[in-house]
């Protein structure tokens, strides 16, 4: 069998097929990474609205009398503050502090939780909490096969949306059952582009129903490779590139989603990564001169390696080069020059305050 076999397809597959979508492997998924392009992608989402099919993560289920403590051992962040309808971003720990995954917890109900992962890490996150889960009257399921996921962003997007619904859109980090182009869903005020927006978790055979209307109702197809674009130009986090197990979350810059007082696993380590500080920062820059970074580049100050890219691109609503890193802690602050090694050849780069895109600038 043929590797490409091998990849899961999204129940909207055909769809993008019919639109010419460039059809990549991704999380052994078959993702799009473009339609158009992804420069044009990315501005149709910064300007106007873009829907992008995020079916490929998944979703695993917590209910039961004592969901909410298990989830306050499981996560970093403090659950029991989350409220019905609520959305709360969190870390997902090993006991020596390593980020296993980064998560959005949804709280449904009372003793009901939905917690959204990524590709990459739904086997192993399930795992994980089920092993923790054997201390606790709770129920963990995985629901992944429950929902195809459409990820709508954009200054228009939430009036898209709106004119599809039955009722009032949830705000931002809030979630509401609606029925959305006729189909009943949960729609969540979420998103990984530093646009409004709402997150779709949808039956997947209305799916392509779902699809169909936001695309007459204005909505551009976007790919992965626009949802890479948009979320480094706001400095959001990818498991595997920024974050992982051999990262802090203080390091990392999380330490904001991580409250040890609640005894989440990995707390301890955490606590004194707090206290000591870290060797190495995640820092932001851009590069002045020509070149675009990648991962993996090295980063120098004064000849001497000081840290390496997590992520880098060619930013389309800044018009130039950036990226993400670690440096050493002491050279971590923003206006901080540096250069960037791009295939052996030193690019003039400087450190900026995150995000590095914002819509008021």
């Amino acid at each position: 069998m043929s590797a490409a076999a091998d990849l899961k397809r999204t129940p909207l597959y055909e769809e993008h097929r019919a639109a010419g979508a460039r059809l990549v492997p991704f999380a052994g998924w078959e993702m799009p990474v473009q339609y158009a392009g992804v420069k044009e992608e990315h501005l149709a989402v910064r300007e106007h609205c873009g829907v992008f099919d995020v079916s490929h993560m998944g979703e695993i289920e917590t209910r039961g009398p004592g969901a909410q403590s298990f989830l306050q051992r499981a996560l970093s962040n403090d659950v029991g503050k989350l409220e019905i309808g609520g959305a709360q971003y969190s870390c997902l720990c090993a006991a020596d502090g390593g980020i296993l995954d980064d998560l959005f917890t949804y709280r449904l109900a009372e003793d009901r939780f939905l917690t959204v992962s990524n590709a990459a890490n739904h086997e192993s996150d399930l795992a994980h909490l089920l092993d923790l889960a054997a201390d606790f009257e709770v129920e963990v399921s995985d629901v992944a096969s429950d929902y195809a996921m459409l990820a709508v962003q954009g200054p228009e997007a939430r009036g898209i949306v709106a004119g599809l619904a039955d009722s009032e859109l949830p705000p931002r980090m809030r979630t509401a059952w609606a029925e959305v182009a006729g189909v009943p869903m949960l729609v969540c005020g979420t998103g990984y582009t530093g646009e409004a927006g709402v997150e779709l978790l949808v039956p997947p055979a209305q799916a392509r129903v779902v699809w169909r209307a936001l695309l007459d109702a204005g909505a551009t197809p976007a790919g992965l490779g626009a949802r890479d674009t948009l979320r480094l130009e706001v400095c959001f986090h990818l498991h595997g590139n920024e974050i992982g197990p051999d990262r802090n979350p203080i390091e990392a810059g999380l330490g904001w989603c991580c409250k040890e007082e609640t005894g989440f696993l990995g707390c301890e380590a955490i606590a004194a990564a707090r206290a000591q500080g870290t060797t190495e920062k995640l820092v932001a820059l851009t590069i002045s001169d020509r070149g675009i970074p990648r991962a993996g580049n090295p980063l120098l100050a004064a000849g001497e390696v000081i840290g390496a890219l997590t992520s880098g691109t060619f930013a389309p609503s800044l018009g130039l080069g950036a990226g993400m890193g670690y440096v050493r802690s002491d050279l971590a602050s923003p206006g901080t020059r540096l250069e960037v090694d791009i295939r052996g050849k030193h690019r003039a780069a400087e450190i900026k305050a995150m995000p590095l895109y914002e819509k008021s600038k």
